[in-house]
């Protein structure tokens, strides 16, 4: 054959294989992220700012954007060092982070598909010939093989197939990154509420022990009286049992304080007997003020649970496309180019030198099933993951909703608790007057005493369950982490 022979068919193959690229189409669903809703309240009376409790009003933003470090909003600097140092220490946001690196590790040996790929082979055999296996009755003899070649081959994505692999495996990329952000969120949220709970504790115990010392001298006073016979023996025990029901509460209360210290130590990445945590006061925190109520078509864009449910949704789109594609031929280009001999002088002879080139196509003709019912798989799998963001959204808007109404509530209670703690204030001032004047009994002041410190404890309690629920906002609304800084790049000195 002359050399125009030679080349005519690559020529010609290189011009089918061009019309083939040019006609290539990606098969299945193009993915589009599903509607933001139309509705613009979370609750359907609306958003109302809180009652004035104790003149604390919480003012209710919408469209507000979110705060990125919300934590800072309650003033406490011992509170900021706790999540920062859960940010750098803690052991399931590092792990979190692994997973991303992970996933876009393989999203990048993904794309080597797109890619040709060559290989290179190097072989050396010692073998004995048969040739009565070609129907010879020669005998057979001893040789080496000595073998150098290499193959170049690329995939012709004609259908998108790869292109659609490819797809899914960013889509999981995505999916990772919300739920890095959500561990971010979740482990911000836990430490400030445990801080929140600890500092509540503390406050309980302190009131608590405070309640049992004026229990104590009512005790005494109570004593006294049984001994000059104004009050029966029975009074005495009433008081002795009020005060060991309350010193039943101080080993709860304290245990609940050590679970939280633990907890805090395992959110910063130690162990319990390695944490050294600050103290907080609970009357030390500010309570928010204006507090942004994000929309809820912005909320889908936002909340990293919704982002990631999104991102299953895509990558499940693209399976859909992968099982579509596999049902249609596949293309590939191959080609090789070595040498052969029998010795390592003669590996680079000519004689020796082999080369091949050409298409090859890979037609399913049947299955049974396995690809079309394979497809099918691929579509309910789609149907699930659409009904699961549903889902995921419905749970959200729930979730903000049942936070502004919270709020509003522990507003109320706060209220109520203030003014119950101010009147029973007042009843202690009055029963002092009246004392000093000789109108009372000093058993009387002391009831008077206890009822206030009770009142002070629910108090407390409201107080607390108040700061817990703003924190419920914030997590919510997604924590703001759209809103924070990219991270400073490390650039090596000059």
């Amino acid at each position: 054959m002359d050399r125009a022979g030679r080349f005519r068919r690559p020529r010609h193959a290189c011009l089918a294989l061009s019309l083939l690229l040019s006609s290539a189409c990606t098969v299945g669903p193009d993915f589009s992220r599903p509607a933001a809703p139309t509705q613009q309240s979370y609750v359907r009376d609306g958003v109302t700012d809180t009652v004035a409790a104790q003149g604390q009003v919480q003012r209710f933003l919408p469209g507000a954007q979110v705060s990125p470090d919300w934590w800072r909003f309650f003033g406490s600097a011992s509170l900021d060092a706790l999540v920062a140092q859960a940010i750098a220490q803690n052991m399931t946001l590092q792990g979190a982070e692994a997973s991303l690196r992970r996933s876009q590790d393989t999203l990048m040996a993904g794309y080597g598909v797109f890619y040709p790929h060559l290989d290179a082979h190097l072989g050396a055999s010692r073998e004995r010939s048969a040739p009565i296996q070609q129907g010879l009755t020669t005998a057979g003899s001893i040789f080496n093989v000595m073998t150098l070649s290499g193959t170049i081959s690329y995939t012709l994505d004609v259908f998108g197939g790869e292109r659609r692999a490819v797809e899914g495996l960013q889509a999981q990329v995505d999916q990772q990154n919300w739920l890095t952000q959500a561990t971010y969120l979740t482990l911000t949220a836990n430490v400030v509420n445990t801080a929140i709970a600890r500092a509540a504790y503390a406050a309980q115990i302190e009131a608590t022990q405070q309640l049992i010392e004026l229990q104590k001298q009512q005790l005494q006073s109570t004593e006294a009286q049984v001994r000059s016979g104004t009050q029966p023996y029975s009074a005495s025990l009433s008081v002795k049992s009020l005060i060991a029901s309350n010193e039943a509460l101080l080993p709860a209360l304290k245990q609940k304080i050590s679970q939280a210290e633990h907890l805090l130590a395992t959110l910063e990445g130690m162990t319990p007997s390695q944490a050294v945590l600050p103290d907080m006061a609970l009357t030390g925190l500010s309570l928010p003020k204006d507090l942004p109520v994000s929309l809820p078509s912005e909320l889908v864009r936002q909340r990293p649970d919704i982002l990631a449910a999104q991102a299953q949704l895509h990558q499940a789109s693209a399976d859909i496309g992968v099982a579509t594609a596999a049902m249609f031929p596949s293309f590939s280009l191959t080609g090789t180019y070595g040498t052969a001999g029998s010795s390592t002088g003669s590996l680079f002879a000519g004689a020796g030198r082999f080369w091949s080139v050409g298409p090859s196509v890979d037609i399913p003709v049947f299955e049974g099933g396995r690809l079309w019912y394979g497809r099918q798989a691929a579509i309910d799998a789609y149907q699930q993951a659409s009904a699961n963001y549903r889902q995921v959204v419905l749970e959200a808007f729930a979730q903000v909703a049942d936070a502004l109404k919270a709020l509003e509530f522990d507003a109320q209670a706060v209220q109520k608790q203030a003014e119950a703690q101010a009147t029973a204030q007042e009843a202690l001032t009055l029963l002092q007057a009246n004392y000093r004047s000789g109108l009372v009994t000093y058993l009387e002041l002391l009831a008077a005493d206890v009822q206030l410190h009770q009142v002070n404890i629910a108090y407390l309690q409201a107080l607390a369950q108040r700061y817990q629920d703003t924190v419920g906002l914030f997590v919510a609304l997604g924590g703001g982490w759209w809103n924070r800084p990219p991270p400073a790049i490390d650039r090596p000195a000059p």
